[in-house]
């Protein structure tokens, strides 16, 4: 009993209360603790290795144990290990980091105000745009609208805007004034004989007529990953943000671009706004941005977004929001680097190149009796699992998807099933080979799995 009582496992249970767990099966099945990592591979306390194919959190863009960014930590910390932004205070690092961001801005920004996660960039952009509504003197537009099976965050405000039900359920969420429209996923929202033109027109035209009951002056902004992450990696049609767009402008609609997931490379452009073809207002960015060696986050707005906020500062006397740690000197001096590194080692183009290489492997799975379909679009993928591929469908959701996950663990590979479908998003270092060796392991999985079934 001392025994276990003095092993890690044990002292986890007793103590660590997880995120994103079943807090009472965790009792049983304890946690698997990672000691060690370096490229695109983690190793376990019993020495098991690991390729991390999902970059731990959707995040760690170039790699475990970046001997540049650790020093880039050290570095700083040597020199001021700690500043904060606030009453016309600022450091180096941070100041740098706004320039380096608006230089590669996929649209036009003007400021860049500093975070510590994506759910608190998202929380701070609900409280700047009711913020402007009320400096514009329209106190009633402040109703936000955001999709089924998008992911925001988890603080209170941001996870009303994620729209996954076990973020809201028994959490007394969604808030008011938040509203959701559909998912624009073809594969499984399409209608048969709908083409993906006439889906991308009908997500479209249901997010007008949601404006039209709430009242267009109402409506302050629309919130959209351009690839959705934790709901499922959903890549919309062709002509679907151009018509989204379109319904905004019409209504002076603010877009949020939520870019934690797919900012800094991971779609294969800098920013998933260029793959997408979208011209957001505001971009949230986080996770990729320091390779989540350091917690930290960033929102950059446009000018008509942020010059009603700046005047009311002014009226009221000041900008009455912030955090401790934003502008962090040592998040933001490893983000300098980190995107030092992205650009140097040409990372976005190898997004590219292996991601389409991945894609390519995945889809030669199509055919198998337990895919229903592969997607994905840059270094960022999915494949949906199904027990009948004509209804595109699972007696239980999320055990089939949980059967693959442990298959793929115990083969070597770490991926995370969102239900059914078994997410890719391994770091941007990632090459062709190592691609091959994920996907094999994914192939021996599901061919353990399809035994197990016939068994």
């Amino acid at each position: 009993m001392n025994d276990l009582i003095n092993s890690p496992d044990a002292r986890d249970i007793r103590h660590h209360f997880h995120a994103y767990t079943n807090a009472e099966r965790h009792k049983e099945v304890g946690p698997m603790i990672i000691e060690d990592g370096e490229g695109i591979y983690v190793t376990d306390n019993e020495g098991r290795r690991y390729i991390e194919g999902m970059a731990g959190l959707w995040s760690v863009g170039v790699g475990f144990k970046e001997p540049r960014l650790i020093k880039a930590i050290a570095d700083q910390a040597q020199k001021l290990p700690f500043y904060h932004n606030f009453t016309h205070k600022s450091n180096t690092p941070a100041i740098d980091l706004a320039e380096r961001l608006i230089g590669i801005a996929p649209v036009p920004m003007s400021k860049v105000f500093y975070t510590n996660s994506g759910s608190e960039a998202n929380d701070t952009v609900m409280k700047m745009i009711w913020y402007r509504a009320n400096a514009m003197d329209r106190p009633e537009k402040k109703k936000l609208i955001s999709r089924h099976r998008g992911y925001h965050g988890v603080t209170i405000a941001s996870a009303s805007l994620t729209g996954l039900p076990n973020n809201h359920k028994s959490f007394d969420l969604p808030i008011d004034r938040v509203l959701h429209t559909m998912a624009p996923h073809y594969w499984k929202e399409g209608r048969d004989g709908e083409s993906p033109e006439d889906f991308a027109t009908r997500c479209a035209d249901e997010l007008e007529a949601l404006i039209q009951r709430e009242g267009p002056e109402t409506v302050a902004a629309f919130w959209a990953e351009p690839v959705m992450g934790a709901g499922g990696v959903v890549v919309p049609p062709p002509t679907y943000y151009e018509k989204i767009q379109a319904v905004l402008d019409r209504h002076d609609i603010l877009f949020v671009a939520d870019e934690v997931i797919c900012g800094f490379g991971r779609t294969g452009r800098m920013f998933g706004s260029e793959t997408m073809g979208i011209r957001p207002d505001v971009i949230v960015m986080s996770k990729q941005i320091t390779s989540s060696y350091i917690p930290f986050s960033a929102i950059m707005l446009n000018e008509r977004t942020y010059d009603p906020i700046e005047k009311e500062s002014g009226r009221i006397g000041t900008f009455g929001h912030g955090f401790t740690a934003g502008g962090h000197p040592l998040g933001a001096a490893v983000a300098l680097e980190n995107l030092a590194i992205i650009q140097e080692r040409d990372l976005v183009a190898n997004a590219r190149d292996v991601g389409a290489h991945l894609l390519d492997r995945l889809h030669g799975l199509a055919d198998h009796p337990l895919v229903g379909e592969v997607r994905g679009i840059g270094l960022i993928a999915a494949v949906e699992l199904v027990e009948d591929k004509a209804r595109k469908s699972v007696t239980t959701p999320g055990v089939l998807g949980a059967q693959m996950n442990a298959a793929l663990q115990r083969n070597g590979l770490i991926s995370r099933n969102m239900y059914d479908a078994l997410a890719f998003c391994p770091p941007l270092i990632i090459t062709r080979a190592q691609a091959d060796d994920m996907f094999e392991i994914f192939a021996r999985s599901l061919k353990e799995i399809e035994a197990e079934r016939a068994a």
